[in-house]
């Protein structure tokens, strides 16, 4: 049996594109032969940690609380880093989209997606957890809820109280850190890597909101090995899930095919010395950085490419923009 090569698609339109995201790309059919190509394992992204399946069963069970959303998103990448269950699992309680990190993109970039949006007519709240920008319009979207909260508990008798919310989304997207933002102290577990967060967690936000914190929650398995492999790239799914030599180079064509990328192949050259021209693949460009600077070592050229892409030291760029095709489904090949 061949194996099927999936074929470039238009990311899908509008707020209900969640599961296409993760479905967009034809599923690979393998055969013995293929499967034990070590190559080929390799680029498959796959992580699902036991303490995510647990914090999910919670997370349903809570969210019958709870009286309003917050979606959190990297804004490198708005469409992998949308859960296709999310939706379900919410009904019709309101949903506020965060997109984090925007520090992170271009002004263009983020131009970009604000038009986007707002054709969906879906507000979209700009975030850095790092420093606190917007997260102050964040929380006042979600206590103004409280006014018709409060008025259909005020009908039936009962005292005011203060709007729950939630704060869902993918590993590593930020959510607990806006969460110690908001509260000005440290007030749940947060760090720059996925599964941090283990348990889900009340915090009281002044006299007006309560937010659950809960740990990132993945999809069960990734049909979409492009959107796989941009939450790898972002670092938003666990290391033990991917090789960091194979996402570099899939990162590396990923970028030489964004609009910016004459500004990328200068941040490339400043960086390593080396610029990244059209006969060469990604994967081509991480042996020989390893050759030039790591002693042939392509894992450790591959964690630096990864670690400068995400501390911006490449630029500040989305990996995704509207309407674009993914951007390596059909990798570059040499000419």
């Amino acid at each position: 049996m061949q194996r099927v090569k999936a074929q470039p698609q238009p990311h899908p339109q509008g707020l209900q594109s969640c599961r296409a995201v993760f479905n967009s790309l034809t599923d690979l059919e393998l055969d013995q032969e293929s499967v034990a190509d070590s190559s080929l394992q390799a680029r498959m992204v796959q992580w699902y940690p036991g303490h995510i399946a647990r914090a999910e069963r919670q997370l349903r069970e809570q969210l019958k609380l709870v009286d309003v959303v917050l979606e959190v998103r990297d804004a490198r990448i708005p469409l992998s880093t949308c859960h296709p269950q999310i939706p379900q699992w919410c009904g019709s309680k309101p949903r506020l989209l965060v997109l984090n990190r925007v520090d992170m993109i271009s002004p263009a970039d983020q131009q970009a997606w604000a038009n986007y949006f707002a054709q969906q007519h879906l507000p979209v709240f700009w975030t850095n957890g790092m420093d606190g920008t917007g997260i102050t319009k964040v929380v006042r979207a979600a206590v103004s809820l409280s006014k018709s909260i409060n008025s259909k508990r005020s009908a039936r008798g009962l005292k005011p109280r203060a709007v729950r919310a939630v704060a869902v989304g993918f590993p590593n997207v930020g959510k607990s850190a806006l969460i110690n933002r908001l509260v000005n102290k440290r007030a749940c577990d947060s760090a720059p890597k996925p599964g941090v967060t283990r348990q889900l967690r009340w915090v009281r936000i002044g006299g007006d909101l309560d937010i659950l914190d809960a740990p990132g929650v993945l999809p069960m398995s990734f049909n979409d090995q492009i959107a796989a492999q941009r939450l790898a790239m972002c670092n938003d799914i666990g290391e033990a899930a991917y090789v960091d030599s194979l996402v570099a180079a899939a990162l590396l064509d990923t970028l030489v095919a964004l609009p910016n990328a004459p500004d990328i192949q200068e941040q490339l050259q400043r960086r390593f010395g080396m610029e990244l021209p059209p006969e060469m693949t990604g994967e081509a460009y991480v042996e020989a950085l390893a050759v030039k600077l790591f002693q042939s070592e392509k894992e450790k050229a591959g964690q630096r490419i990864l670690k400068d892409f995400r501390s911006t030291a490449l630029g500040t760029l989305a990996l995704e923009l509207p309407h674009m095709q993914p951007a390596h489904s059909a990798p570059r090949q040499r000419q």
